[in-house]
């Protein structure tokens, strides 16, 4: 259970470490943690409705095929 009161960036690194089998090292931890933050932030931008289309996406990268 997460105690409201509690930062949510903090609550979010303990159970990331807690997620973590007993023998991870320090690079396991730290790519978890920078893994997360990715997906937070990619998520909070969708939710603000910052996408941009798959078309969009291979345009920028100068492919116009689907491979």
């Amino acid at each position: 259970m997460v105690d409201a009161t509690k930062s949510p960036v903090k609550s979010a690194a303990r159970e990331t470490l807690d997620s973590l089998p007993d023998d991870a090292t320090w690079d396991d931890v730290i790519y978890r943690m920078y893994v997360r933050q990715k997906i937070e932030a990619g998520l909070a931008d969708a939710e603000l409705g910052n996408l941009i289309s798959t078309d969009e996406v291979r345009q920028r990268l100068g492919r116009s095929d689907e491979s």
